[in-house]
């Protein structure tokens, strides 16, 4: 076996000063804002220290060759291999006290966020849900006196890291939300006020005027590393990475928001930074994100395990293009060039050498067709038209719930979803359905035709 990767195995310097902090340390994050930072920090000024999420495996991956990773960049023609540098270093996220310790240290400039729909903790209206018992635990943690309290949720353990910043007067800094959320800045800047005022109204005040919450579209397609991702570095570059990412070789990046302690220059490796991101953030949202999630279910159901196989089968093919007609119906910023945008998400779709799984796609369905499909829905029964494209990713999420076993259901929400298993057929699919929307329950028609949009895939599934 190669020698692991090590620093001092490539005679590179030190790891740079941290001036950014990340939060959901996973494969996305190193493939995008991290690849980003390495691009253009050829000074070695902008290090991250990233602390996971739900998992401890990769920080200590790295911590074990000195936060160095490889990005393998796979198109339907070969692999090309970059050594990545910018990550300085990498905790396991339930280490709150060293979280906390940076975000009040003065050197710390940035905060940025992956850590996936679900981590806000979102209600349907896009407010925090304060009665969930975890986000209601850390409130009544933060509003206590004791400041190495460690909140559970990633917006409690910001919101203590901004309340040690306030105490430090540390100064401001730009929290940078990378989640496939629209507006995510907003909704990340309303959930750290929503948390923060339930704990002290004068920590919410002090966020509001001292930190910038900056809203982004992010974009590359990244699925996850195997053995086989592994072995391949081993033997092309001559060192062992545990760390290895794969992804394509589109990136794109659009930020909207003011940096007031300073930023990289993300531009000079392809960043676009625009006054107003929503149009870029629907784009991105419902075409891309919209029809990976119907790939997800629609081709999960028919047999399919991977992106490139879903959209090479006919039917989901079909589906795919009759969404993206209803999305781009609302997608009218000629900035956003839907046609060419369409064709290259074709290109990338069937890049058969990304081996994007539909399982990983699927994980948080109730949460995330809420902020990719239901917008989409929404828009097109405003105008007078059903939304059946939209709905029936809808309806696929419903027929994979009732296929997946229980065991093997990764959902923010499913304890509910386990609780509607014991209701008749009628009764669970209008839970379901009110789950992703909760103002669609009380609608018969809507519940009607994703009903009949159910049956008809389950009718394509015998002819297939």
């Amino acid at each position: 076996m190669a020698e692991r990767l090590s620093r001092r195995g490539r005679r590179l310097r030190g790891p740079a000063p941290v001036r950014i902090v990340h939060l959901g340390l996973g494969a996305f994050h190193r493939s995008h804002q991290a690849w980003y930072t390495d691009r253009v920090d050829g000074s070695g000024q902008w290090g991250i220290a990233a602390f996971t999420g739900r998992r401890p495996d990769t920080a200590r991956a790295l911590a074990e060759q000195d936060c160095l990773y490889t990005v393998v960049q796979r198109s339907d023609t070969g692999d090309s291999f970059e050594l990545v540098t910018s990550i300085s270093s990498a905790f396991d996220g339930a280490d709150v006290a060293r979280l906390i310790e940076l975000l009040a240290a003065s050197s710390t400039s940035i905060v940025t966020v992956t850590i996936t729909e679900e981590g806000y903790r979102l209600t349907s209206r896009g407010d925090l849900d304060l009665g969930a018992s975890d986000v209601a635990n850390d409130a009544e943690l933060l509003a206590g006196a004791d400041a190495a309290a460690t909140p559970a949720t990633a917006i409690g353990r910001l919101v203590a890291g901004l309340r040690a910043r306030r105490r430090s007067g540390a100064g401001p800094l730009a929290v940078v939300s990378c989640d496939n959320l629209s507006r995510n800045g907003e909704l990340t800047r309303r959930a750290v006020l929503a948390l923060a005022r339930a704990a002290d109204p004068g920590l919410a005040d002090w966020i509001d005027d001292s930190i910038s919450f900056v809203s982004t579209s992010v974009d590359r397609i990244t699925p996850r590393t195997t053995e086989t991702d592994i072995a391949l570095v081993e033997r092309e570059c001559g060192y062992r990475d545990e760390a290895v990412v794969v992804t394509e070789p589109f990136r794109d990046w659009v930020l909207s928001g003011d940096f007031p302690a300073g930023r990289p220059p993300w531009e000079d490796a392809g960043a676009v930074f625009v006054d107003d991101i929503e149009p870029f953030e629907n784009r991105k949202l419902w075409m891309l994100n919209g029809a990976h999630s119907l790939l997800a279910y629609a081709g999960g159901i028919r047999g399919m395990h991977t992106v490139a196989e879903a959209i090479a089968d006919p039917v989901c093919l079909r589906w795919v293009e009759e969404f993206w007609r209803e999305a781009r119906a609302h997608l009218r910023d000629e900035r956003l060039q839907t046609d060419a945008y369409r064709l290259a998400l074709l290109d990338r779709f069937r890049n058969a050498r990304i081996a994007h799984r539909l399982t990983q796609i699927a994980v948080d369905g109730s949460t995330k067709l809420r902020m990719r499909v239901v917008p989409v829905v929404d828009a097109e029964r405003a105008v007078g038209r059903q939304g059946a494209a939209g709905l029936r990713a809808v309806a696929a999420w419903t027929a994979y719930i009732d296929r997946v076993s229980p065991d093997e259901l990764v959902d923010g929400a499913r304890h509910r979803i386990d609780a509607y298993r014991a209701l008749d057929d009628e009764q669970r699919l209008r839970a379901l359905v009110g789950l992703v929307e909760p103002r669609w329950a009380a609608d018969d028609q809507l519940v009607a035709l994703v009903r009949s949009l159910r049956q008809e895939q389950e009718e394509s599934e015998v002819q297939k």
